[in-house]
């Protein structure tokens, strides 16, 4: 059990660590376009432990005359926050004990900086969407009531959700958190341009050898043949794909982590093959933001780049008439080892500080929203994945796979991953500063200013710094 005076010093402490992040899935379809975000995330709220709030939320109440009130603070804006917007509606208006207020809170960063200041007075939600590299720190602050809770109080059957996203939010053989919009890194081509370059349009490079073989060839009448926004996420995904922890301690699962390994044997040679890119000049550098690649691609500037999954559709209608958008897996060193992609986006947290009837009127949404009808909806209008198996049988989904056969690349690669620690994922408290680090240590690399080697060592001792100092916050 966590201290009580984690609520203060682990909030204290990580209002330095966590300002700088910047994470996957942000709030606006998983991109990363923002090298200012100011994340802090949210103290503990200590008044309520997690075991007596679990049991609370999972004995039965008396219904009251009055429909219970759920406050719901979520990071989906434009589009997104439509289909939000349309799934409570829907709730709402199919049963009368239970309203779901949805507010927006801007990104993942300032939602958990507003639910840190709310957790003494209460006036936070009792339902919270949070960025998947917050888990760690959400369990940590002892102020959730673990979503197994409600699954054992019914035997409400996790099967029929897809395993390769709920083992990322499953610690200690409890799922903590509802998964909610889910995506992956997958690579983006211009059939044109492999065309006209004399590639095969309908065949993508699999390897950083094929890459590099047909960034080459690409490059050509002012165009180049690449363009990777420099995102931690992707070395993240670059480590899973190849089957390496990117964390000790299984990656931070099998006990809590203390080291990187940032600067291992995948990791060197990852950046070292993304550096000679750029030094070729077969790949643009054109910094943080995935929003200017995404750009230059759809220019025709450049002919690859790496993208979230969510971004397909948007990739897609913007490229009509213009030209034809490939896809395929995330690329990997031909002598990697098996792998595969670890989910990114964010999922639903249960607050303990709020009655119980709240608690399990929150946990009644959560299901209708894991619904395979309601899934096949938030597919299809935001380009996230259904978590739910049966969302797939929907005539809705199957329409859609028909107009954007694109989507298959995506849906096969995640049912493709090898479950394991590298491919589950990452866990740490200080998750979101270790990306801003990462991706400072990439742009020495890019830049000359260090070796691929000295620029993840140097990152993987700020990291395991960070580390020593969050661990010992919540000893």
């Amino acid at each position: 059990m966590i201290k009580s005076r984690l609520k203060w010093s682990l909030a204290a402490s990580l209002t330095f660590i966590l300002m700088f992040a910047s994470a996957c899935g942000n709030g606006s379809g998983g991109n990363n376009t923002s090298n200012n975000v100011n994340t802090e995330t949210g103290g503990a709220n200590k008044s309520t432990s997690t075991t007596s709030s679990a049991s609370q939320a999972s004995s039965s109440s008396t219904k009251s005359s009055e429909p219970v009130n759920v406050l719901w603070w979520h990071s989906m804006g434009g589009e997104l926050g439509a289909a939000v917007t349309e799934l409570v509606a829907q709730f709402n208006s199919s049963q009368s004990d239970i309203i779901v207020e949805e507010v927006y809170q801007g990104s993942y960063d300032e939602s958990l900086n507003k639910m840190k200041a709310s957790m003494d007075s209460k006036s936070g939600p009792a339902l919270i969407q949070v960025y998947e590299i917050g888990s760690r720190f959400m369990i940590d602050s002892g102020a959730t009531t673990p979503i197994q809770t409600f699954i054992d109080a019914e035997q409400y059957d996790l099967s029929l959700l897809e395993e390769n996203i709920t083992n990322y939010y499953s610690f200690d053989g409890q799922l903590h958190s509802m998964p909610f919009n889910t995506s992956n890194p997958i690579l983006y081509y211009n059939k044109d341009m492999f065309a006209a370059a004399g590639l095969d349009p309908d065949k993508a490079p699999a390897t950083f050898e094929e890459v590099a073989e047909y960034a080459e060839k690409l490059t050509q009448g002012g165009q180049a043949g690449a363009s990777f926004a420099i995102y931690g996420w992707f070395m993240e995904q670059f480590f899973a794909n190849q089957g390496s922890d990117y964390l000790n301690n299984g990656n931070g699962r099998t006990s809590a982590a203390t080291e990187s390994n940032l600067n291992n044997e995948v990791g060197v040679e990852t950046l070292t093959w993304w550096k000679e890119l750029v030094d070729q000049g077969h790949a643009l550098n054109l910094g943080r933001a995935t929003a200017d690649t995404k750009k230059a691609f759809l220019a025709g500037q450049v002919a690859m780049t790496l993208d979230s999954t969510a971004s397909l559709r948007g990739i897609v209608d913007a490229a009509e008439g213009q030209f034809e958008v490939g896809t395929g897996f995330l690329p990997k060193a031909a002598n990697a080892a098996e792998g595969g992609v670890v989910v990114g986006g964010a999922s639903l947290w249960i607050m303990n500080n709020k009655s119980q009837e709240e608690q399990q009127a929150a946990w009644e949404f959560i299901k209708f929203l894991a619904k395979p009808e309601t899934q096949a909806y938030w597919h299809v209008n935001t380009g996230y994945f259904p978590i739910t198996k049966a969302a797939y049988e929907e005539t809705l989904v199957s329409d859609n796979l028909a107009k954007y056969p694109q989507f298959q690349t995506a849906v096969d690669q995640l049912h493709a991953s090898k479950p394991s620690t590298a491919s589950t994922g990452a866990v740490m408290g200080v998750f979101p500063e270790a990306r801003q680090i990462v991706e400072s240590a990439i742009e020495e690399a890019l830049n000359d200013v260090k070796s691929p080697q000295d620029a993840l060592t140097s990152g993987a001792q700020q990291i395991t710094d960070k580390i020593s100092t969050y661990n010992k916050t919540v000893q």
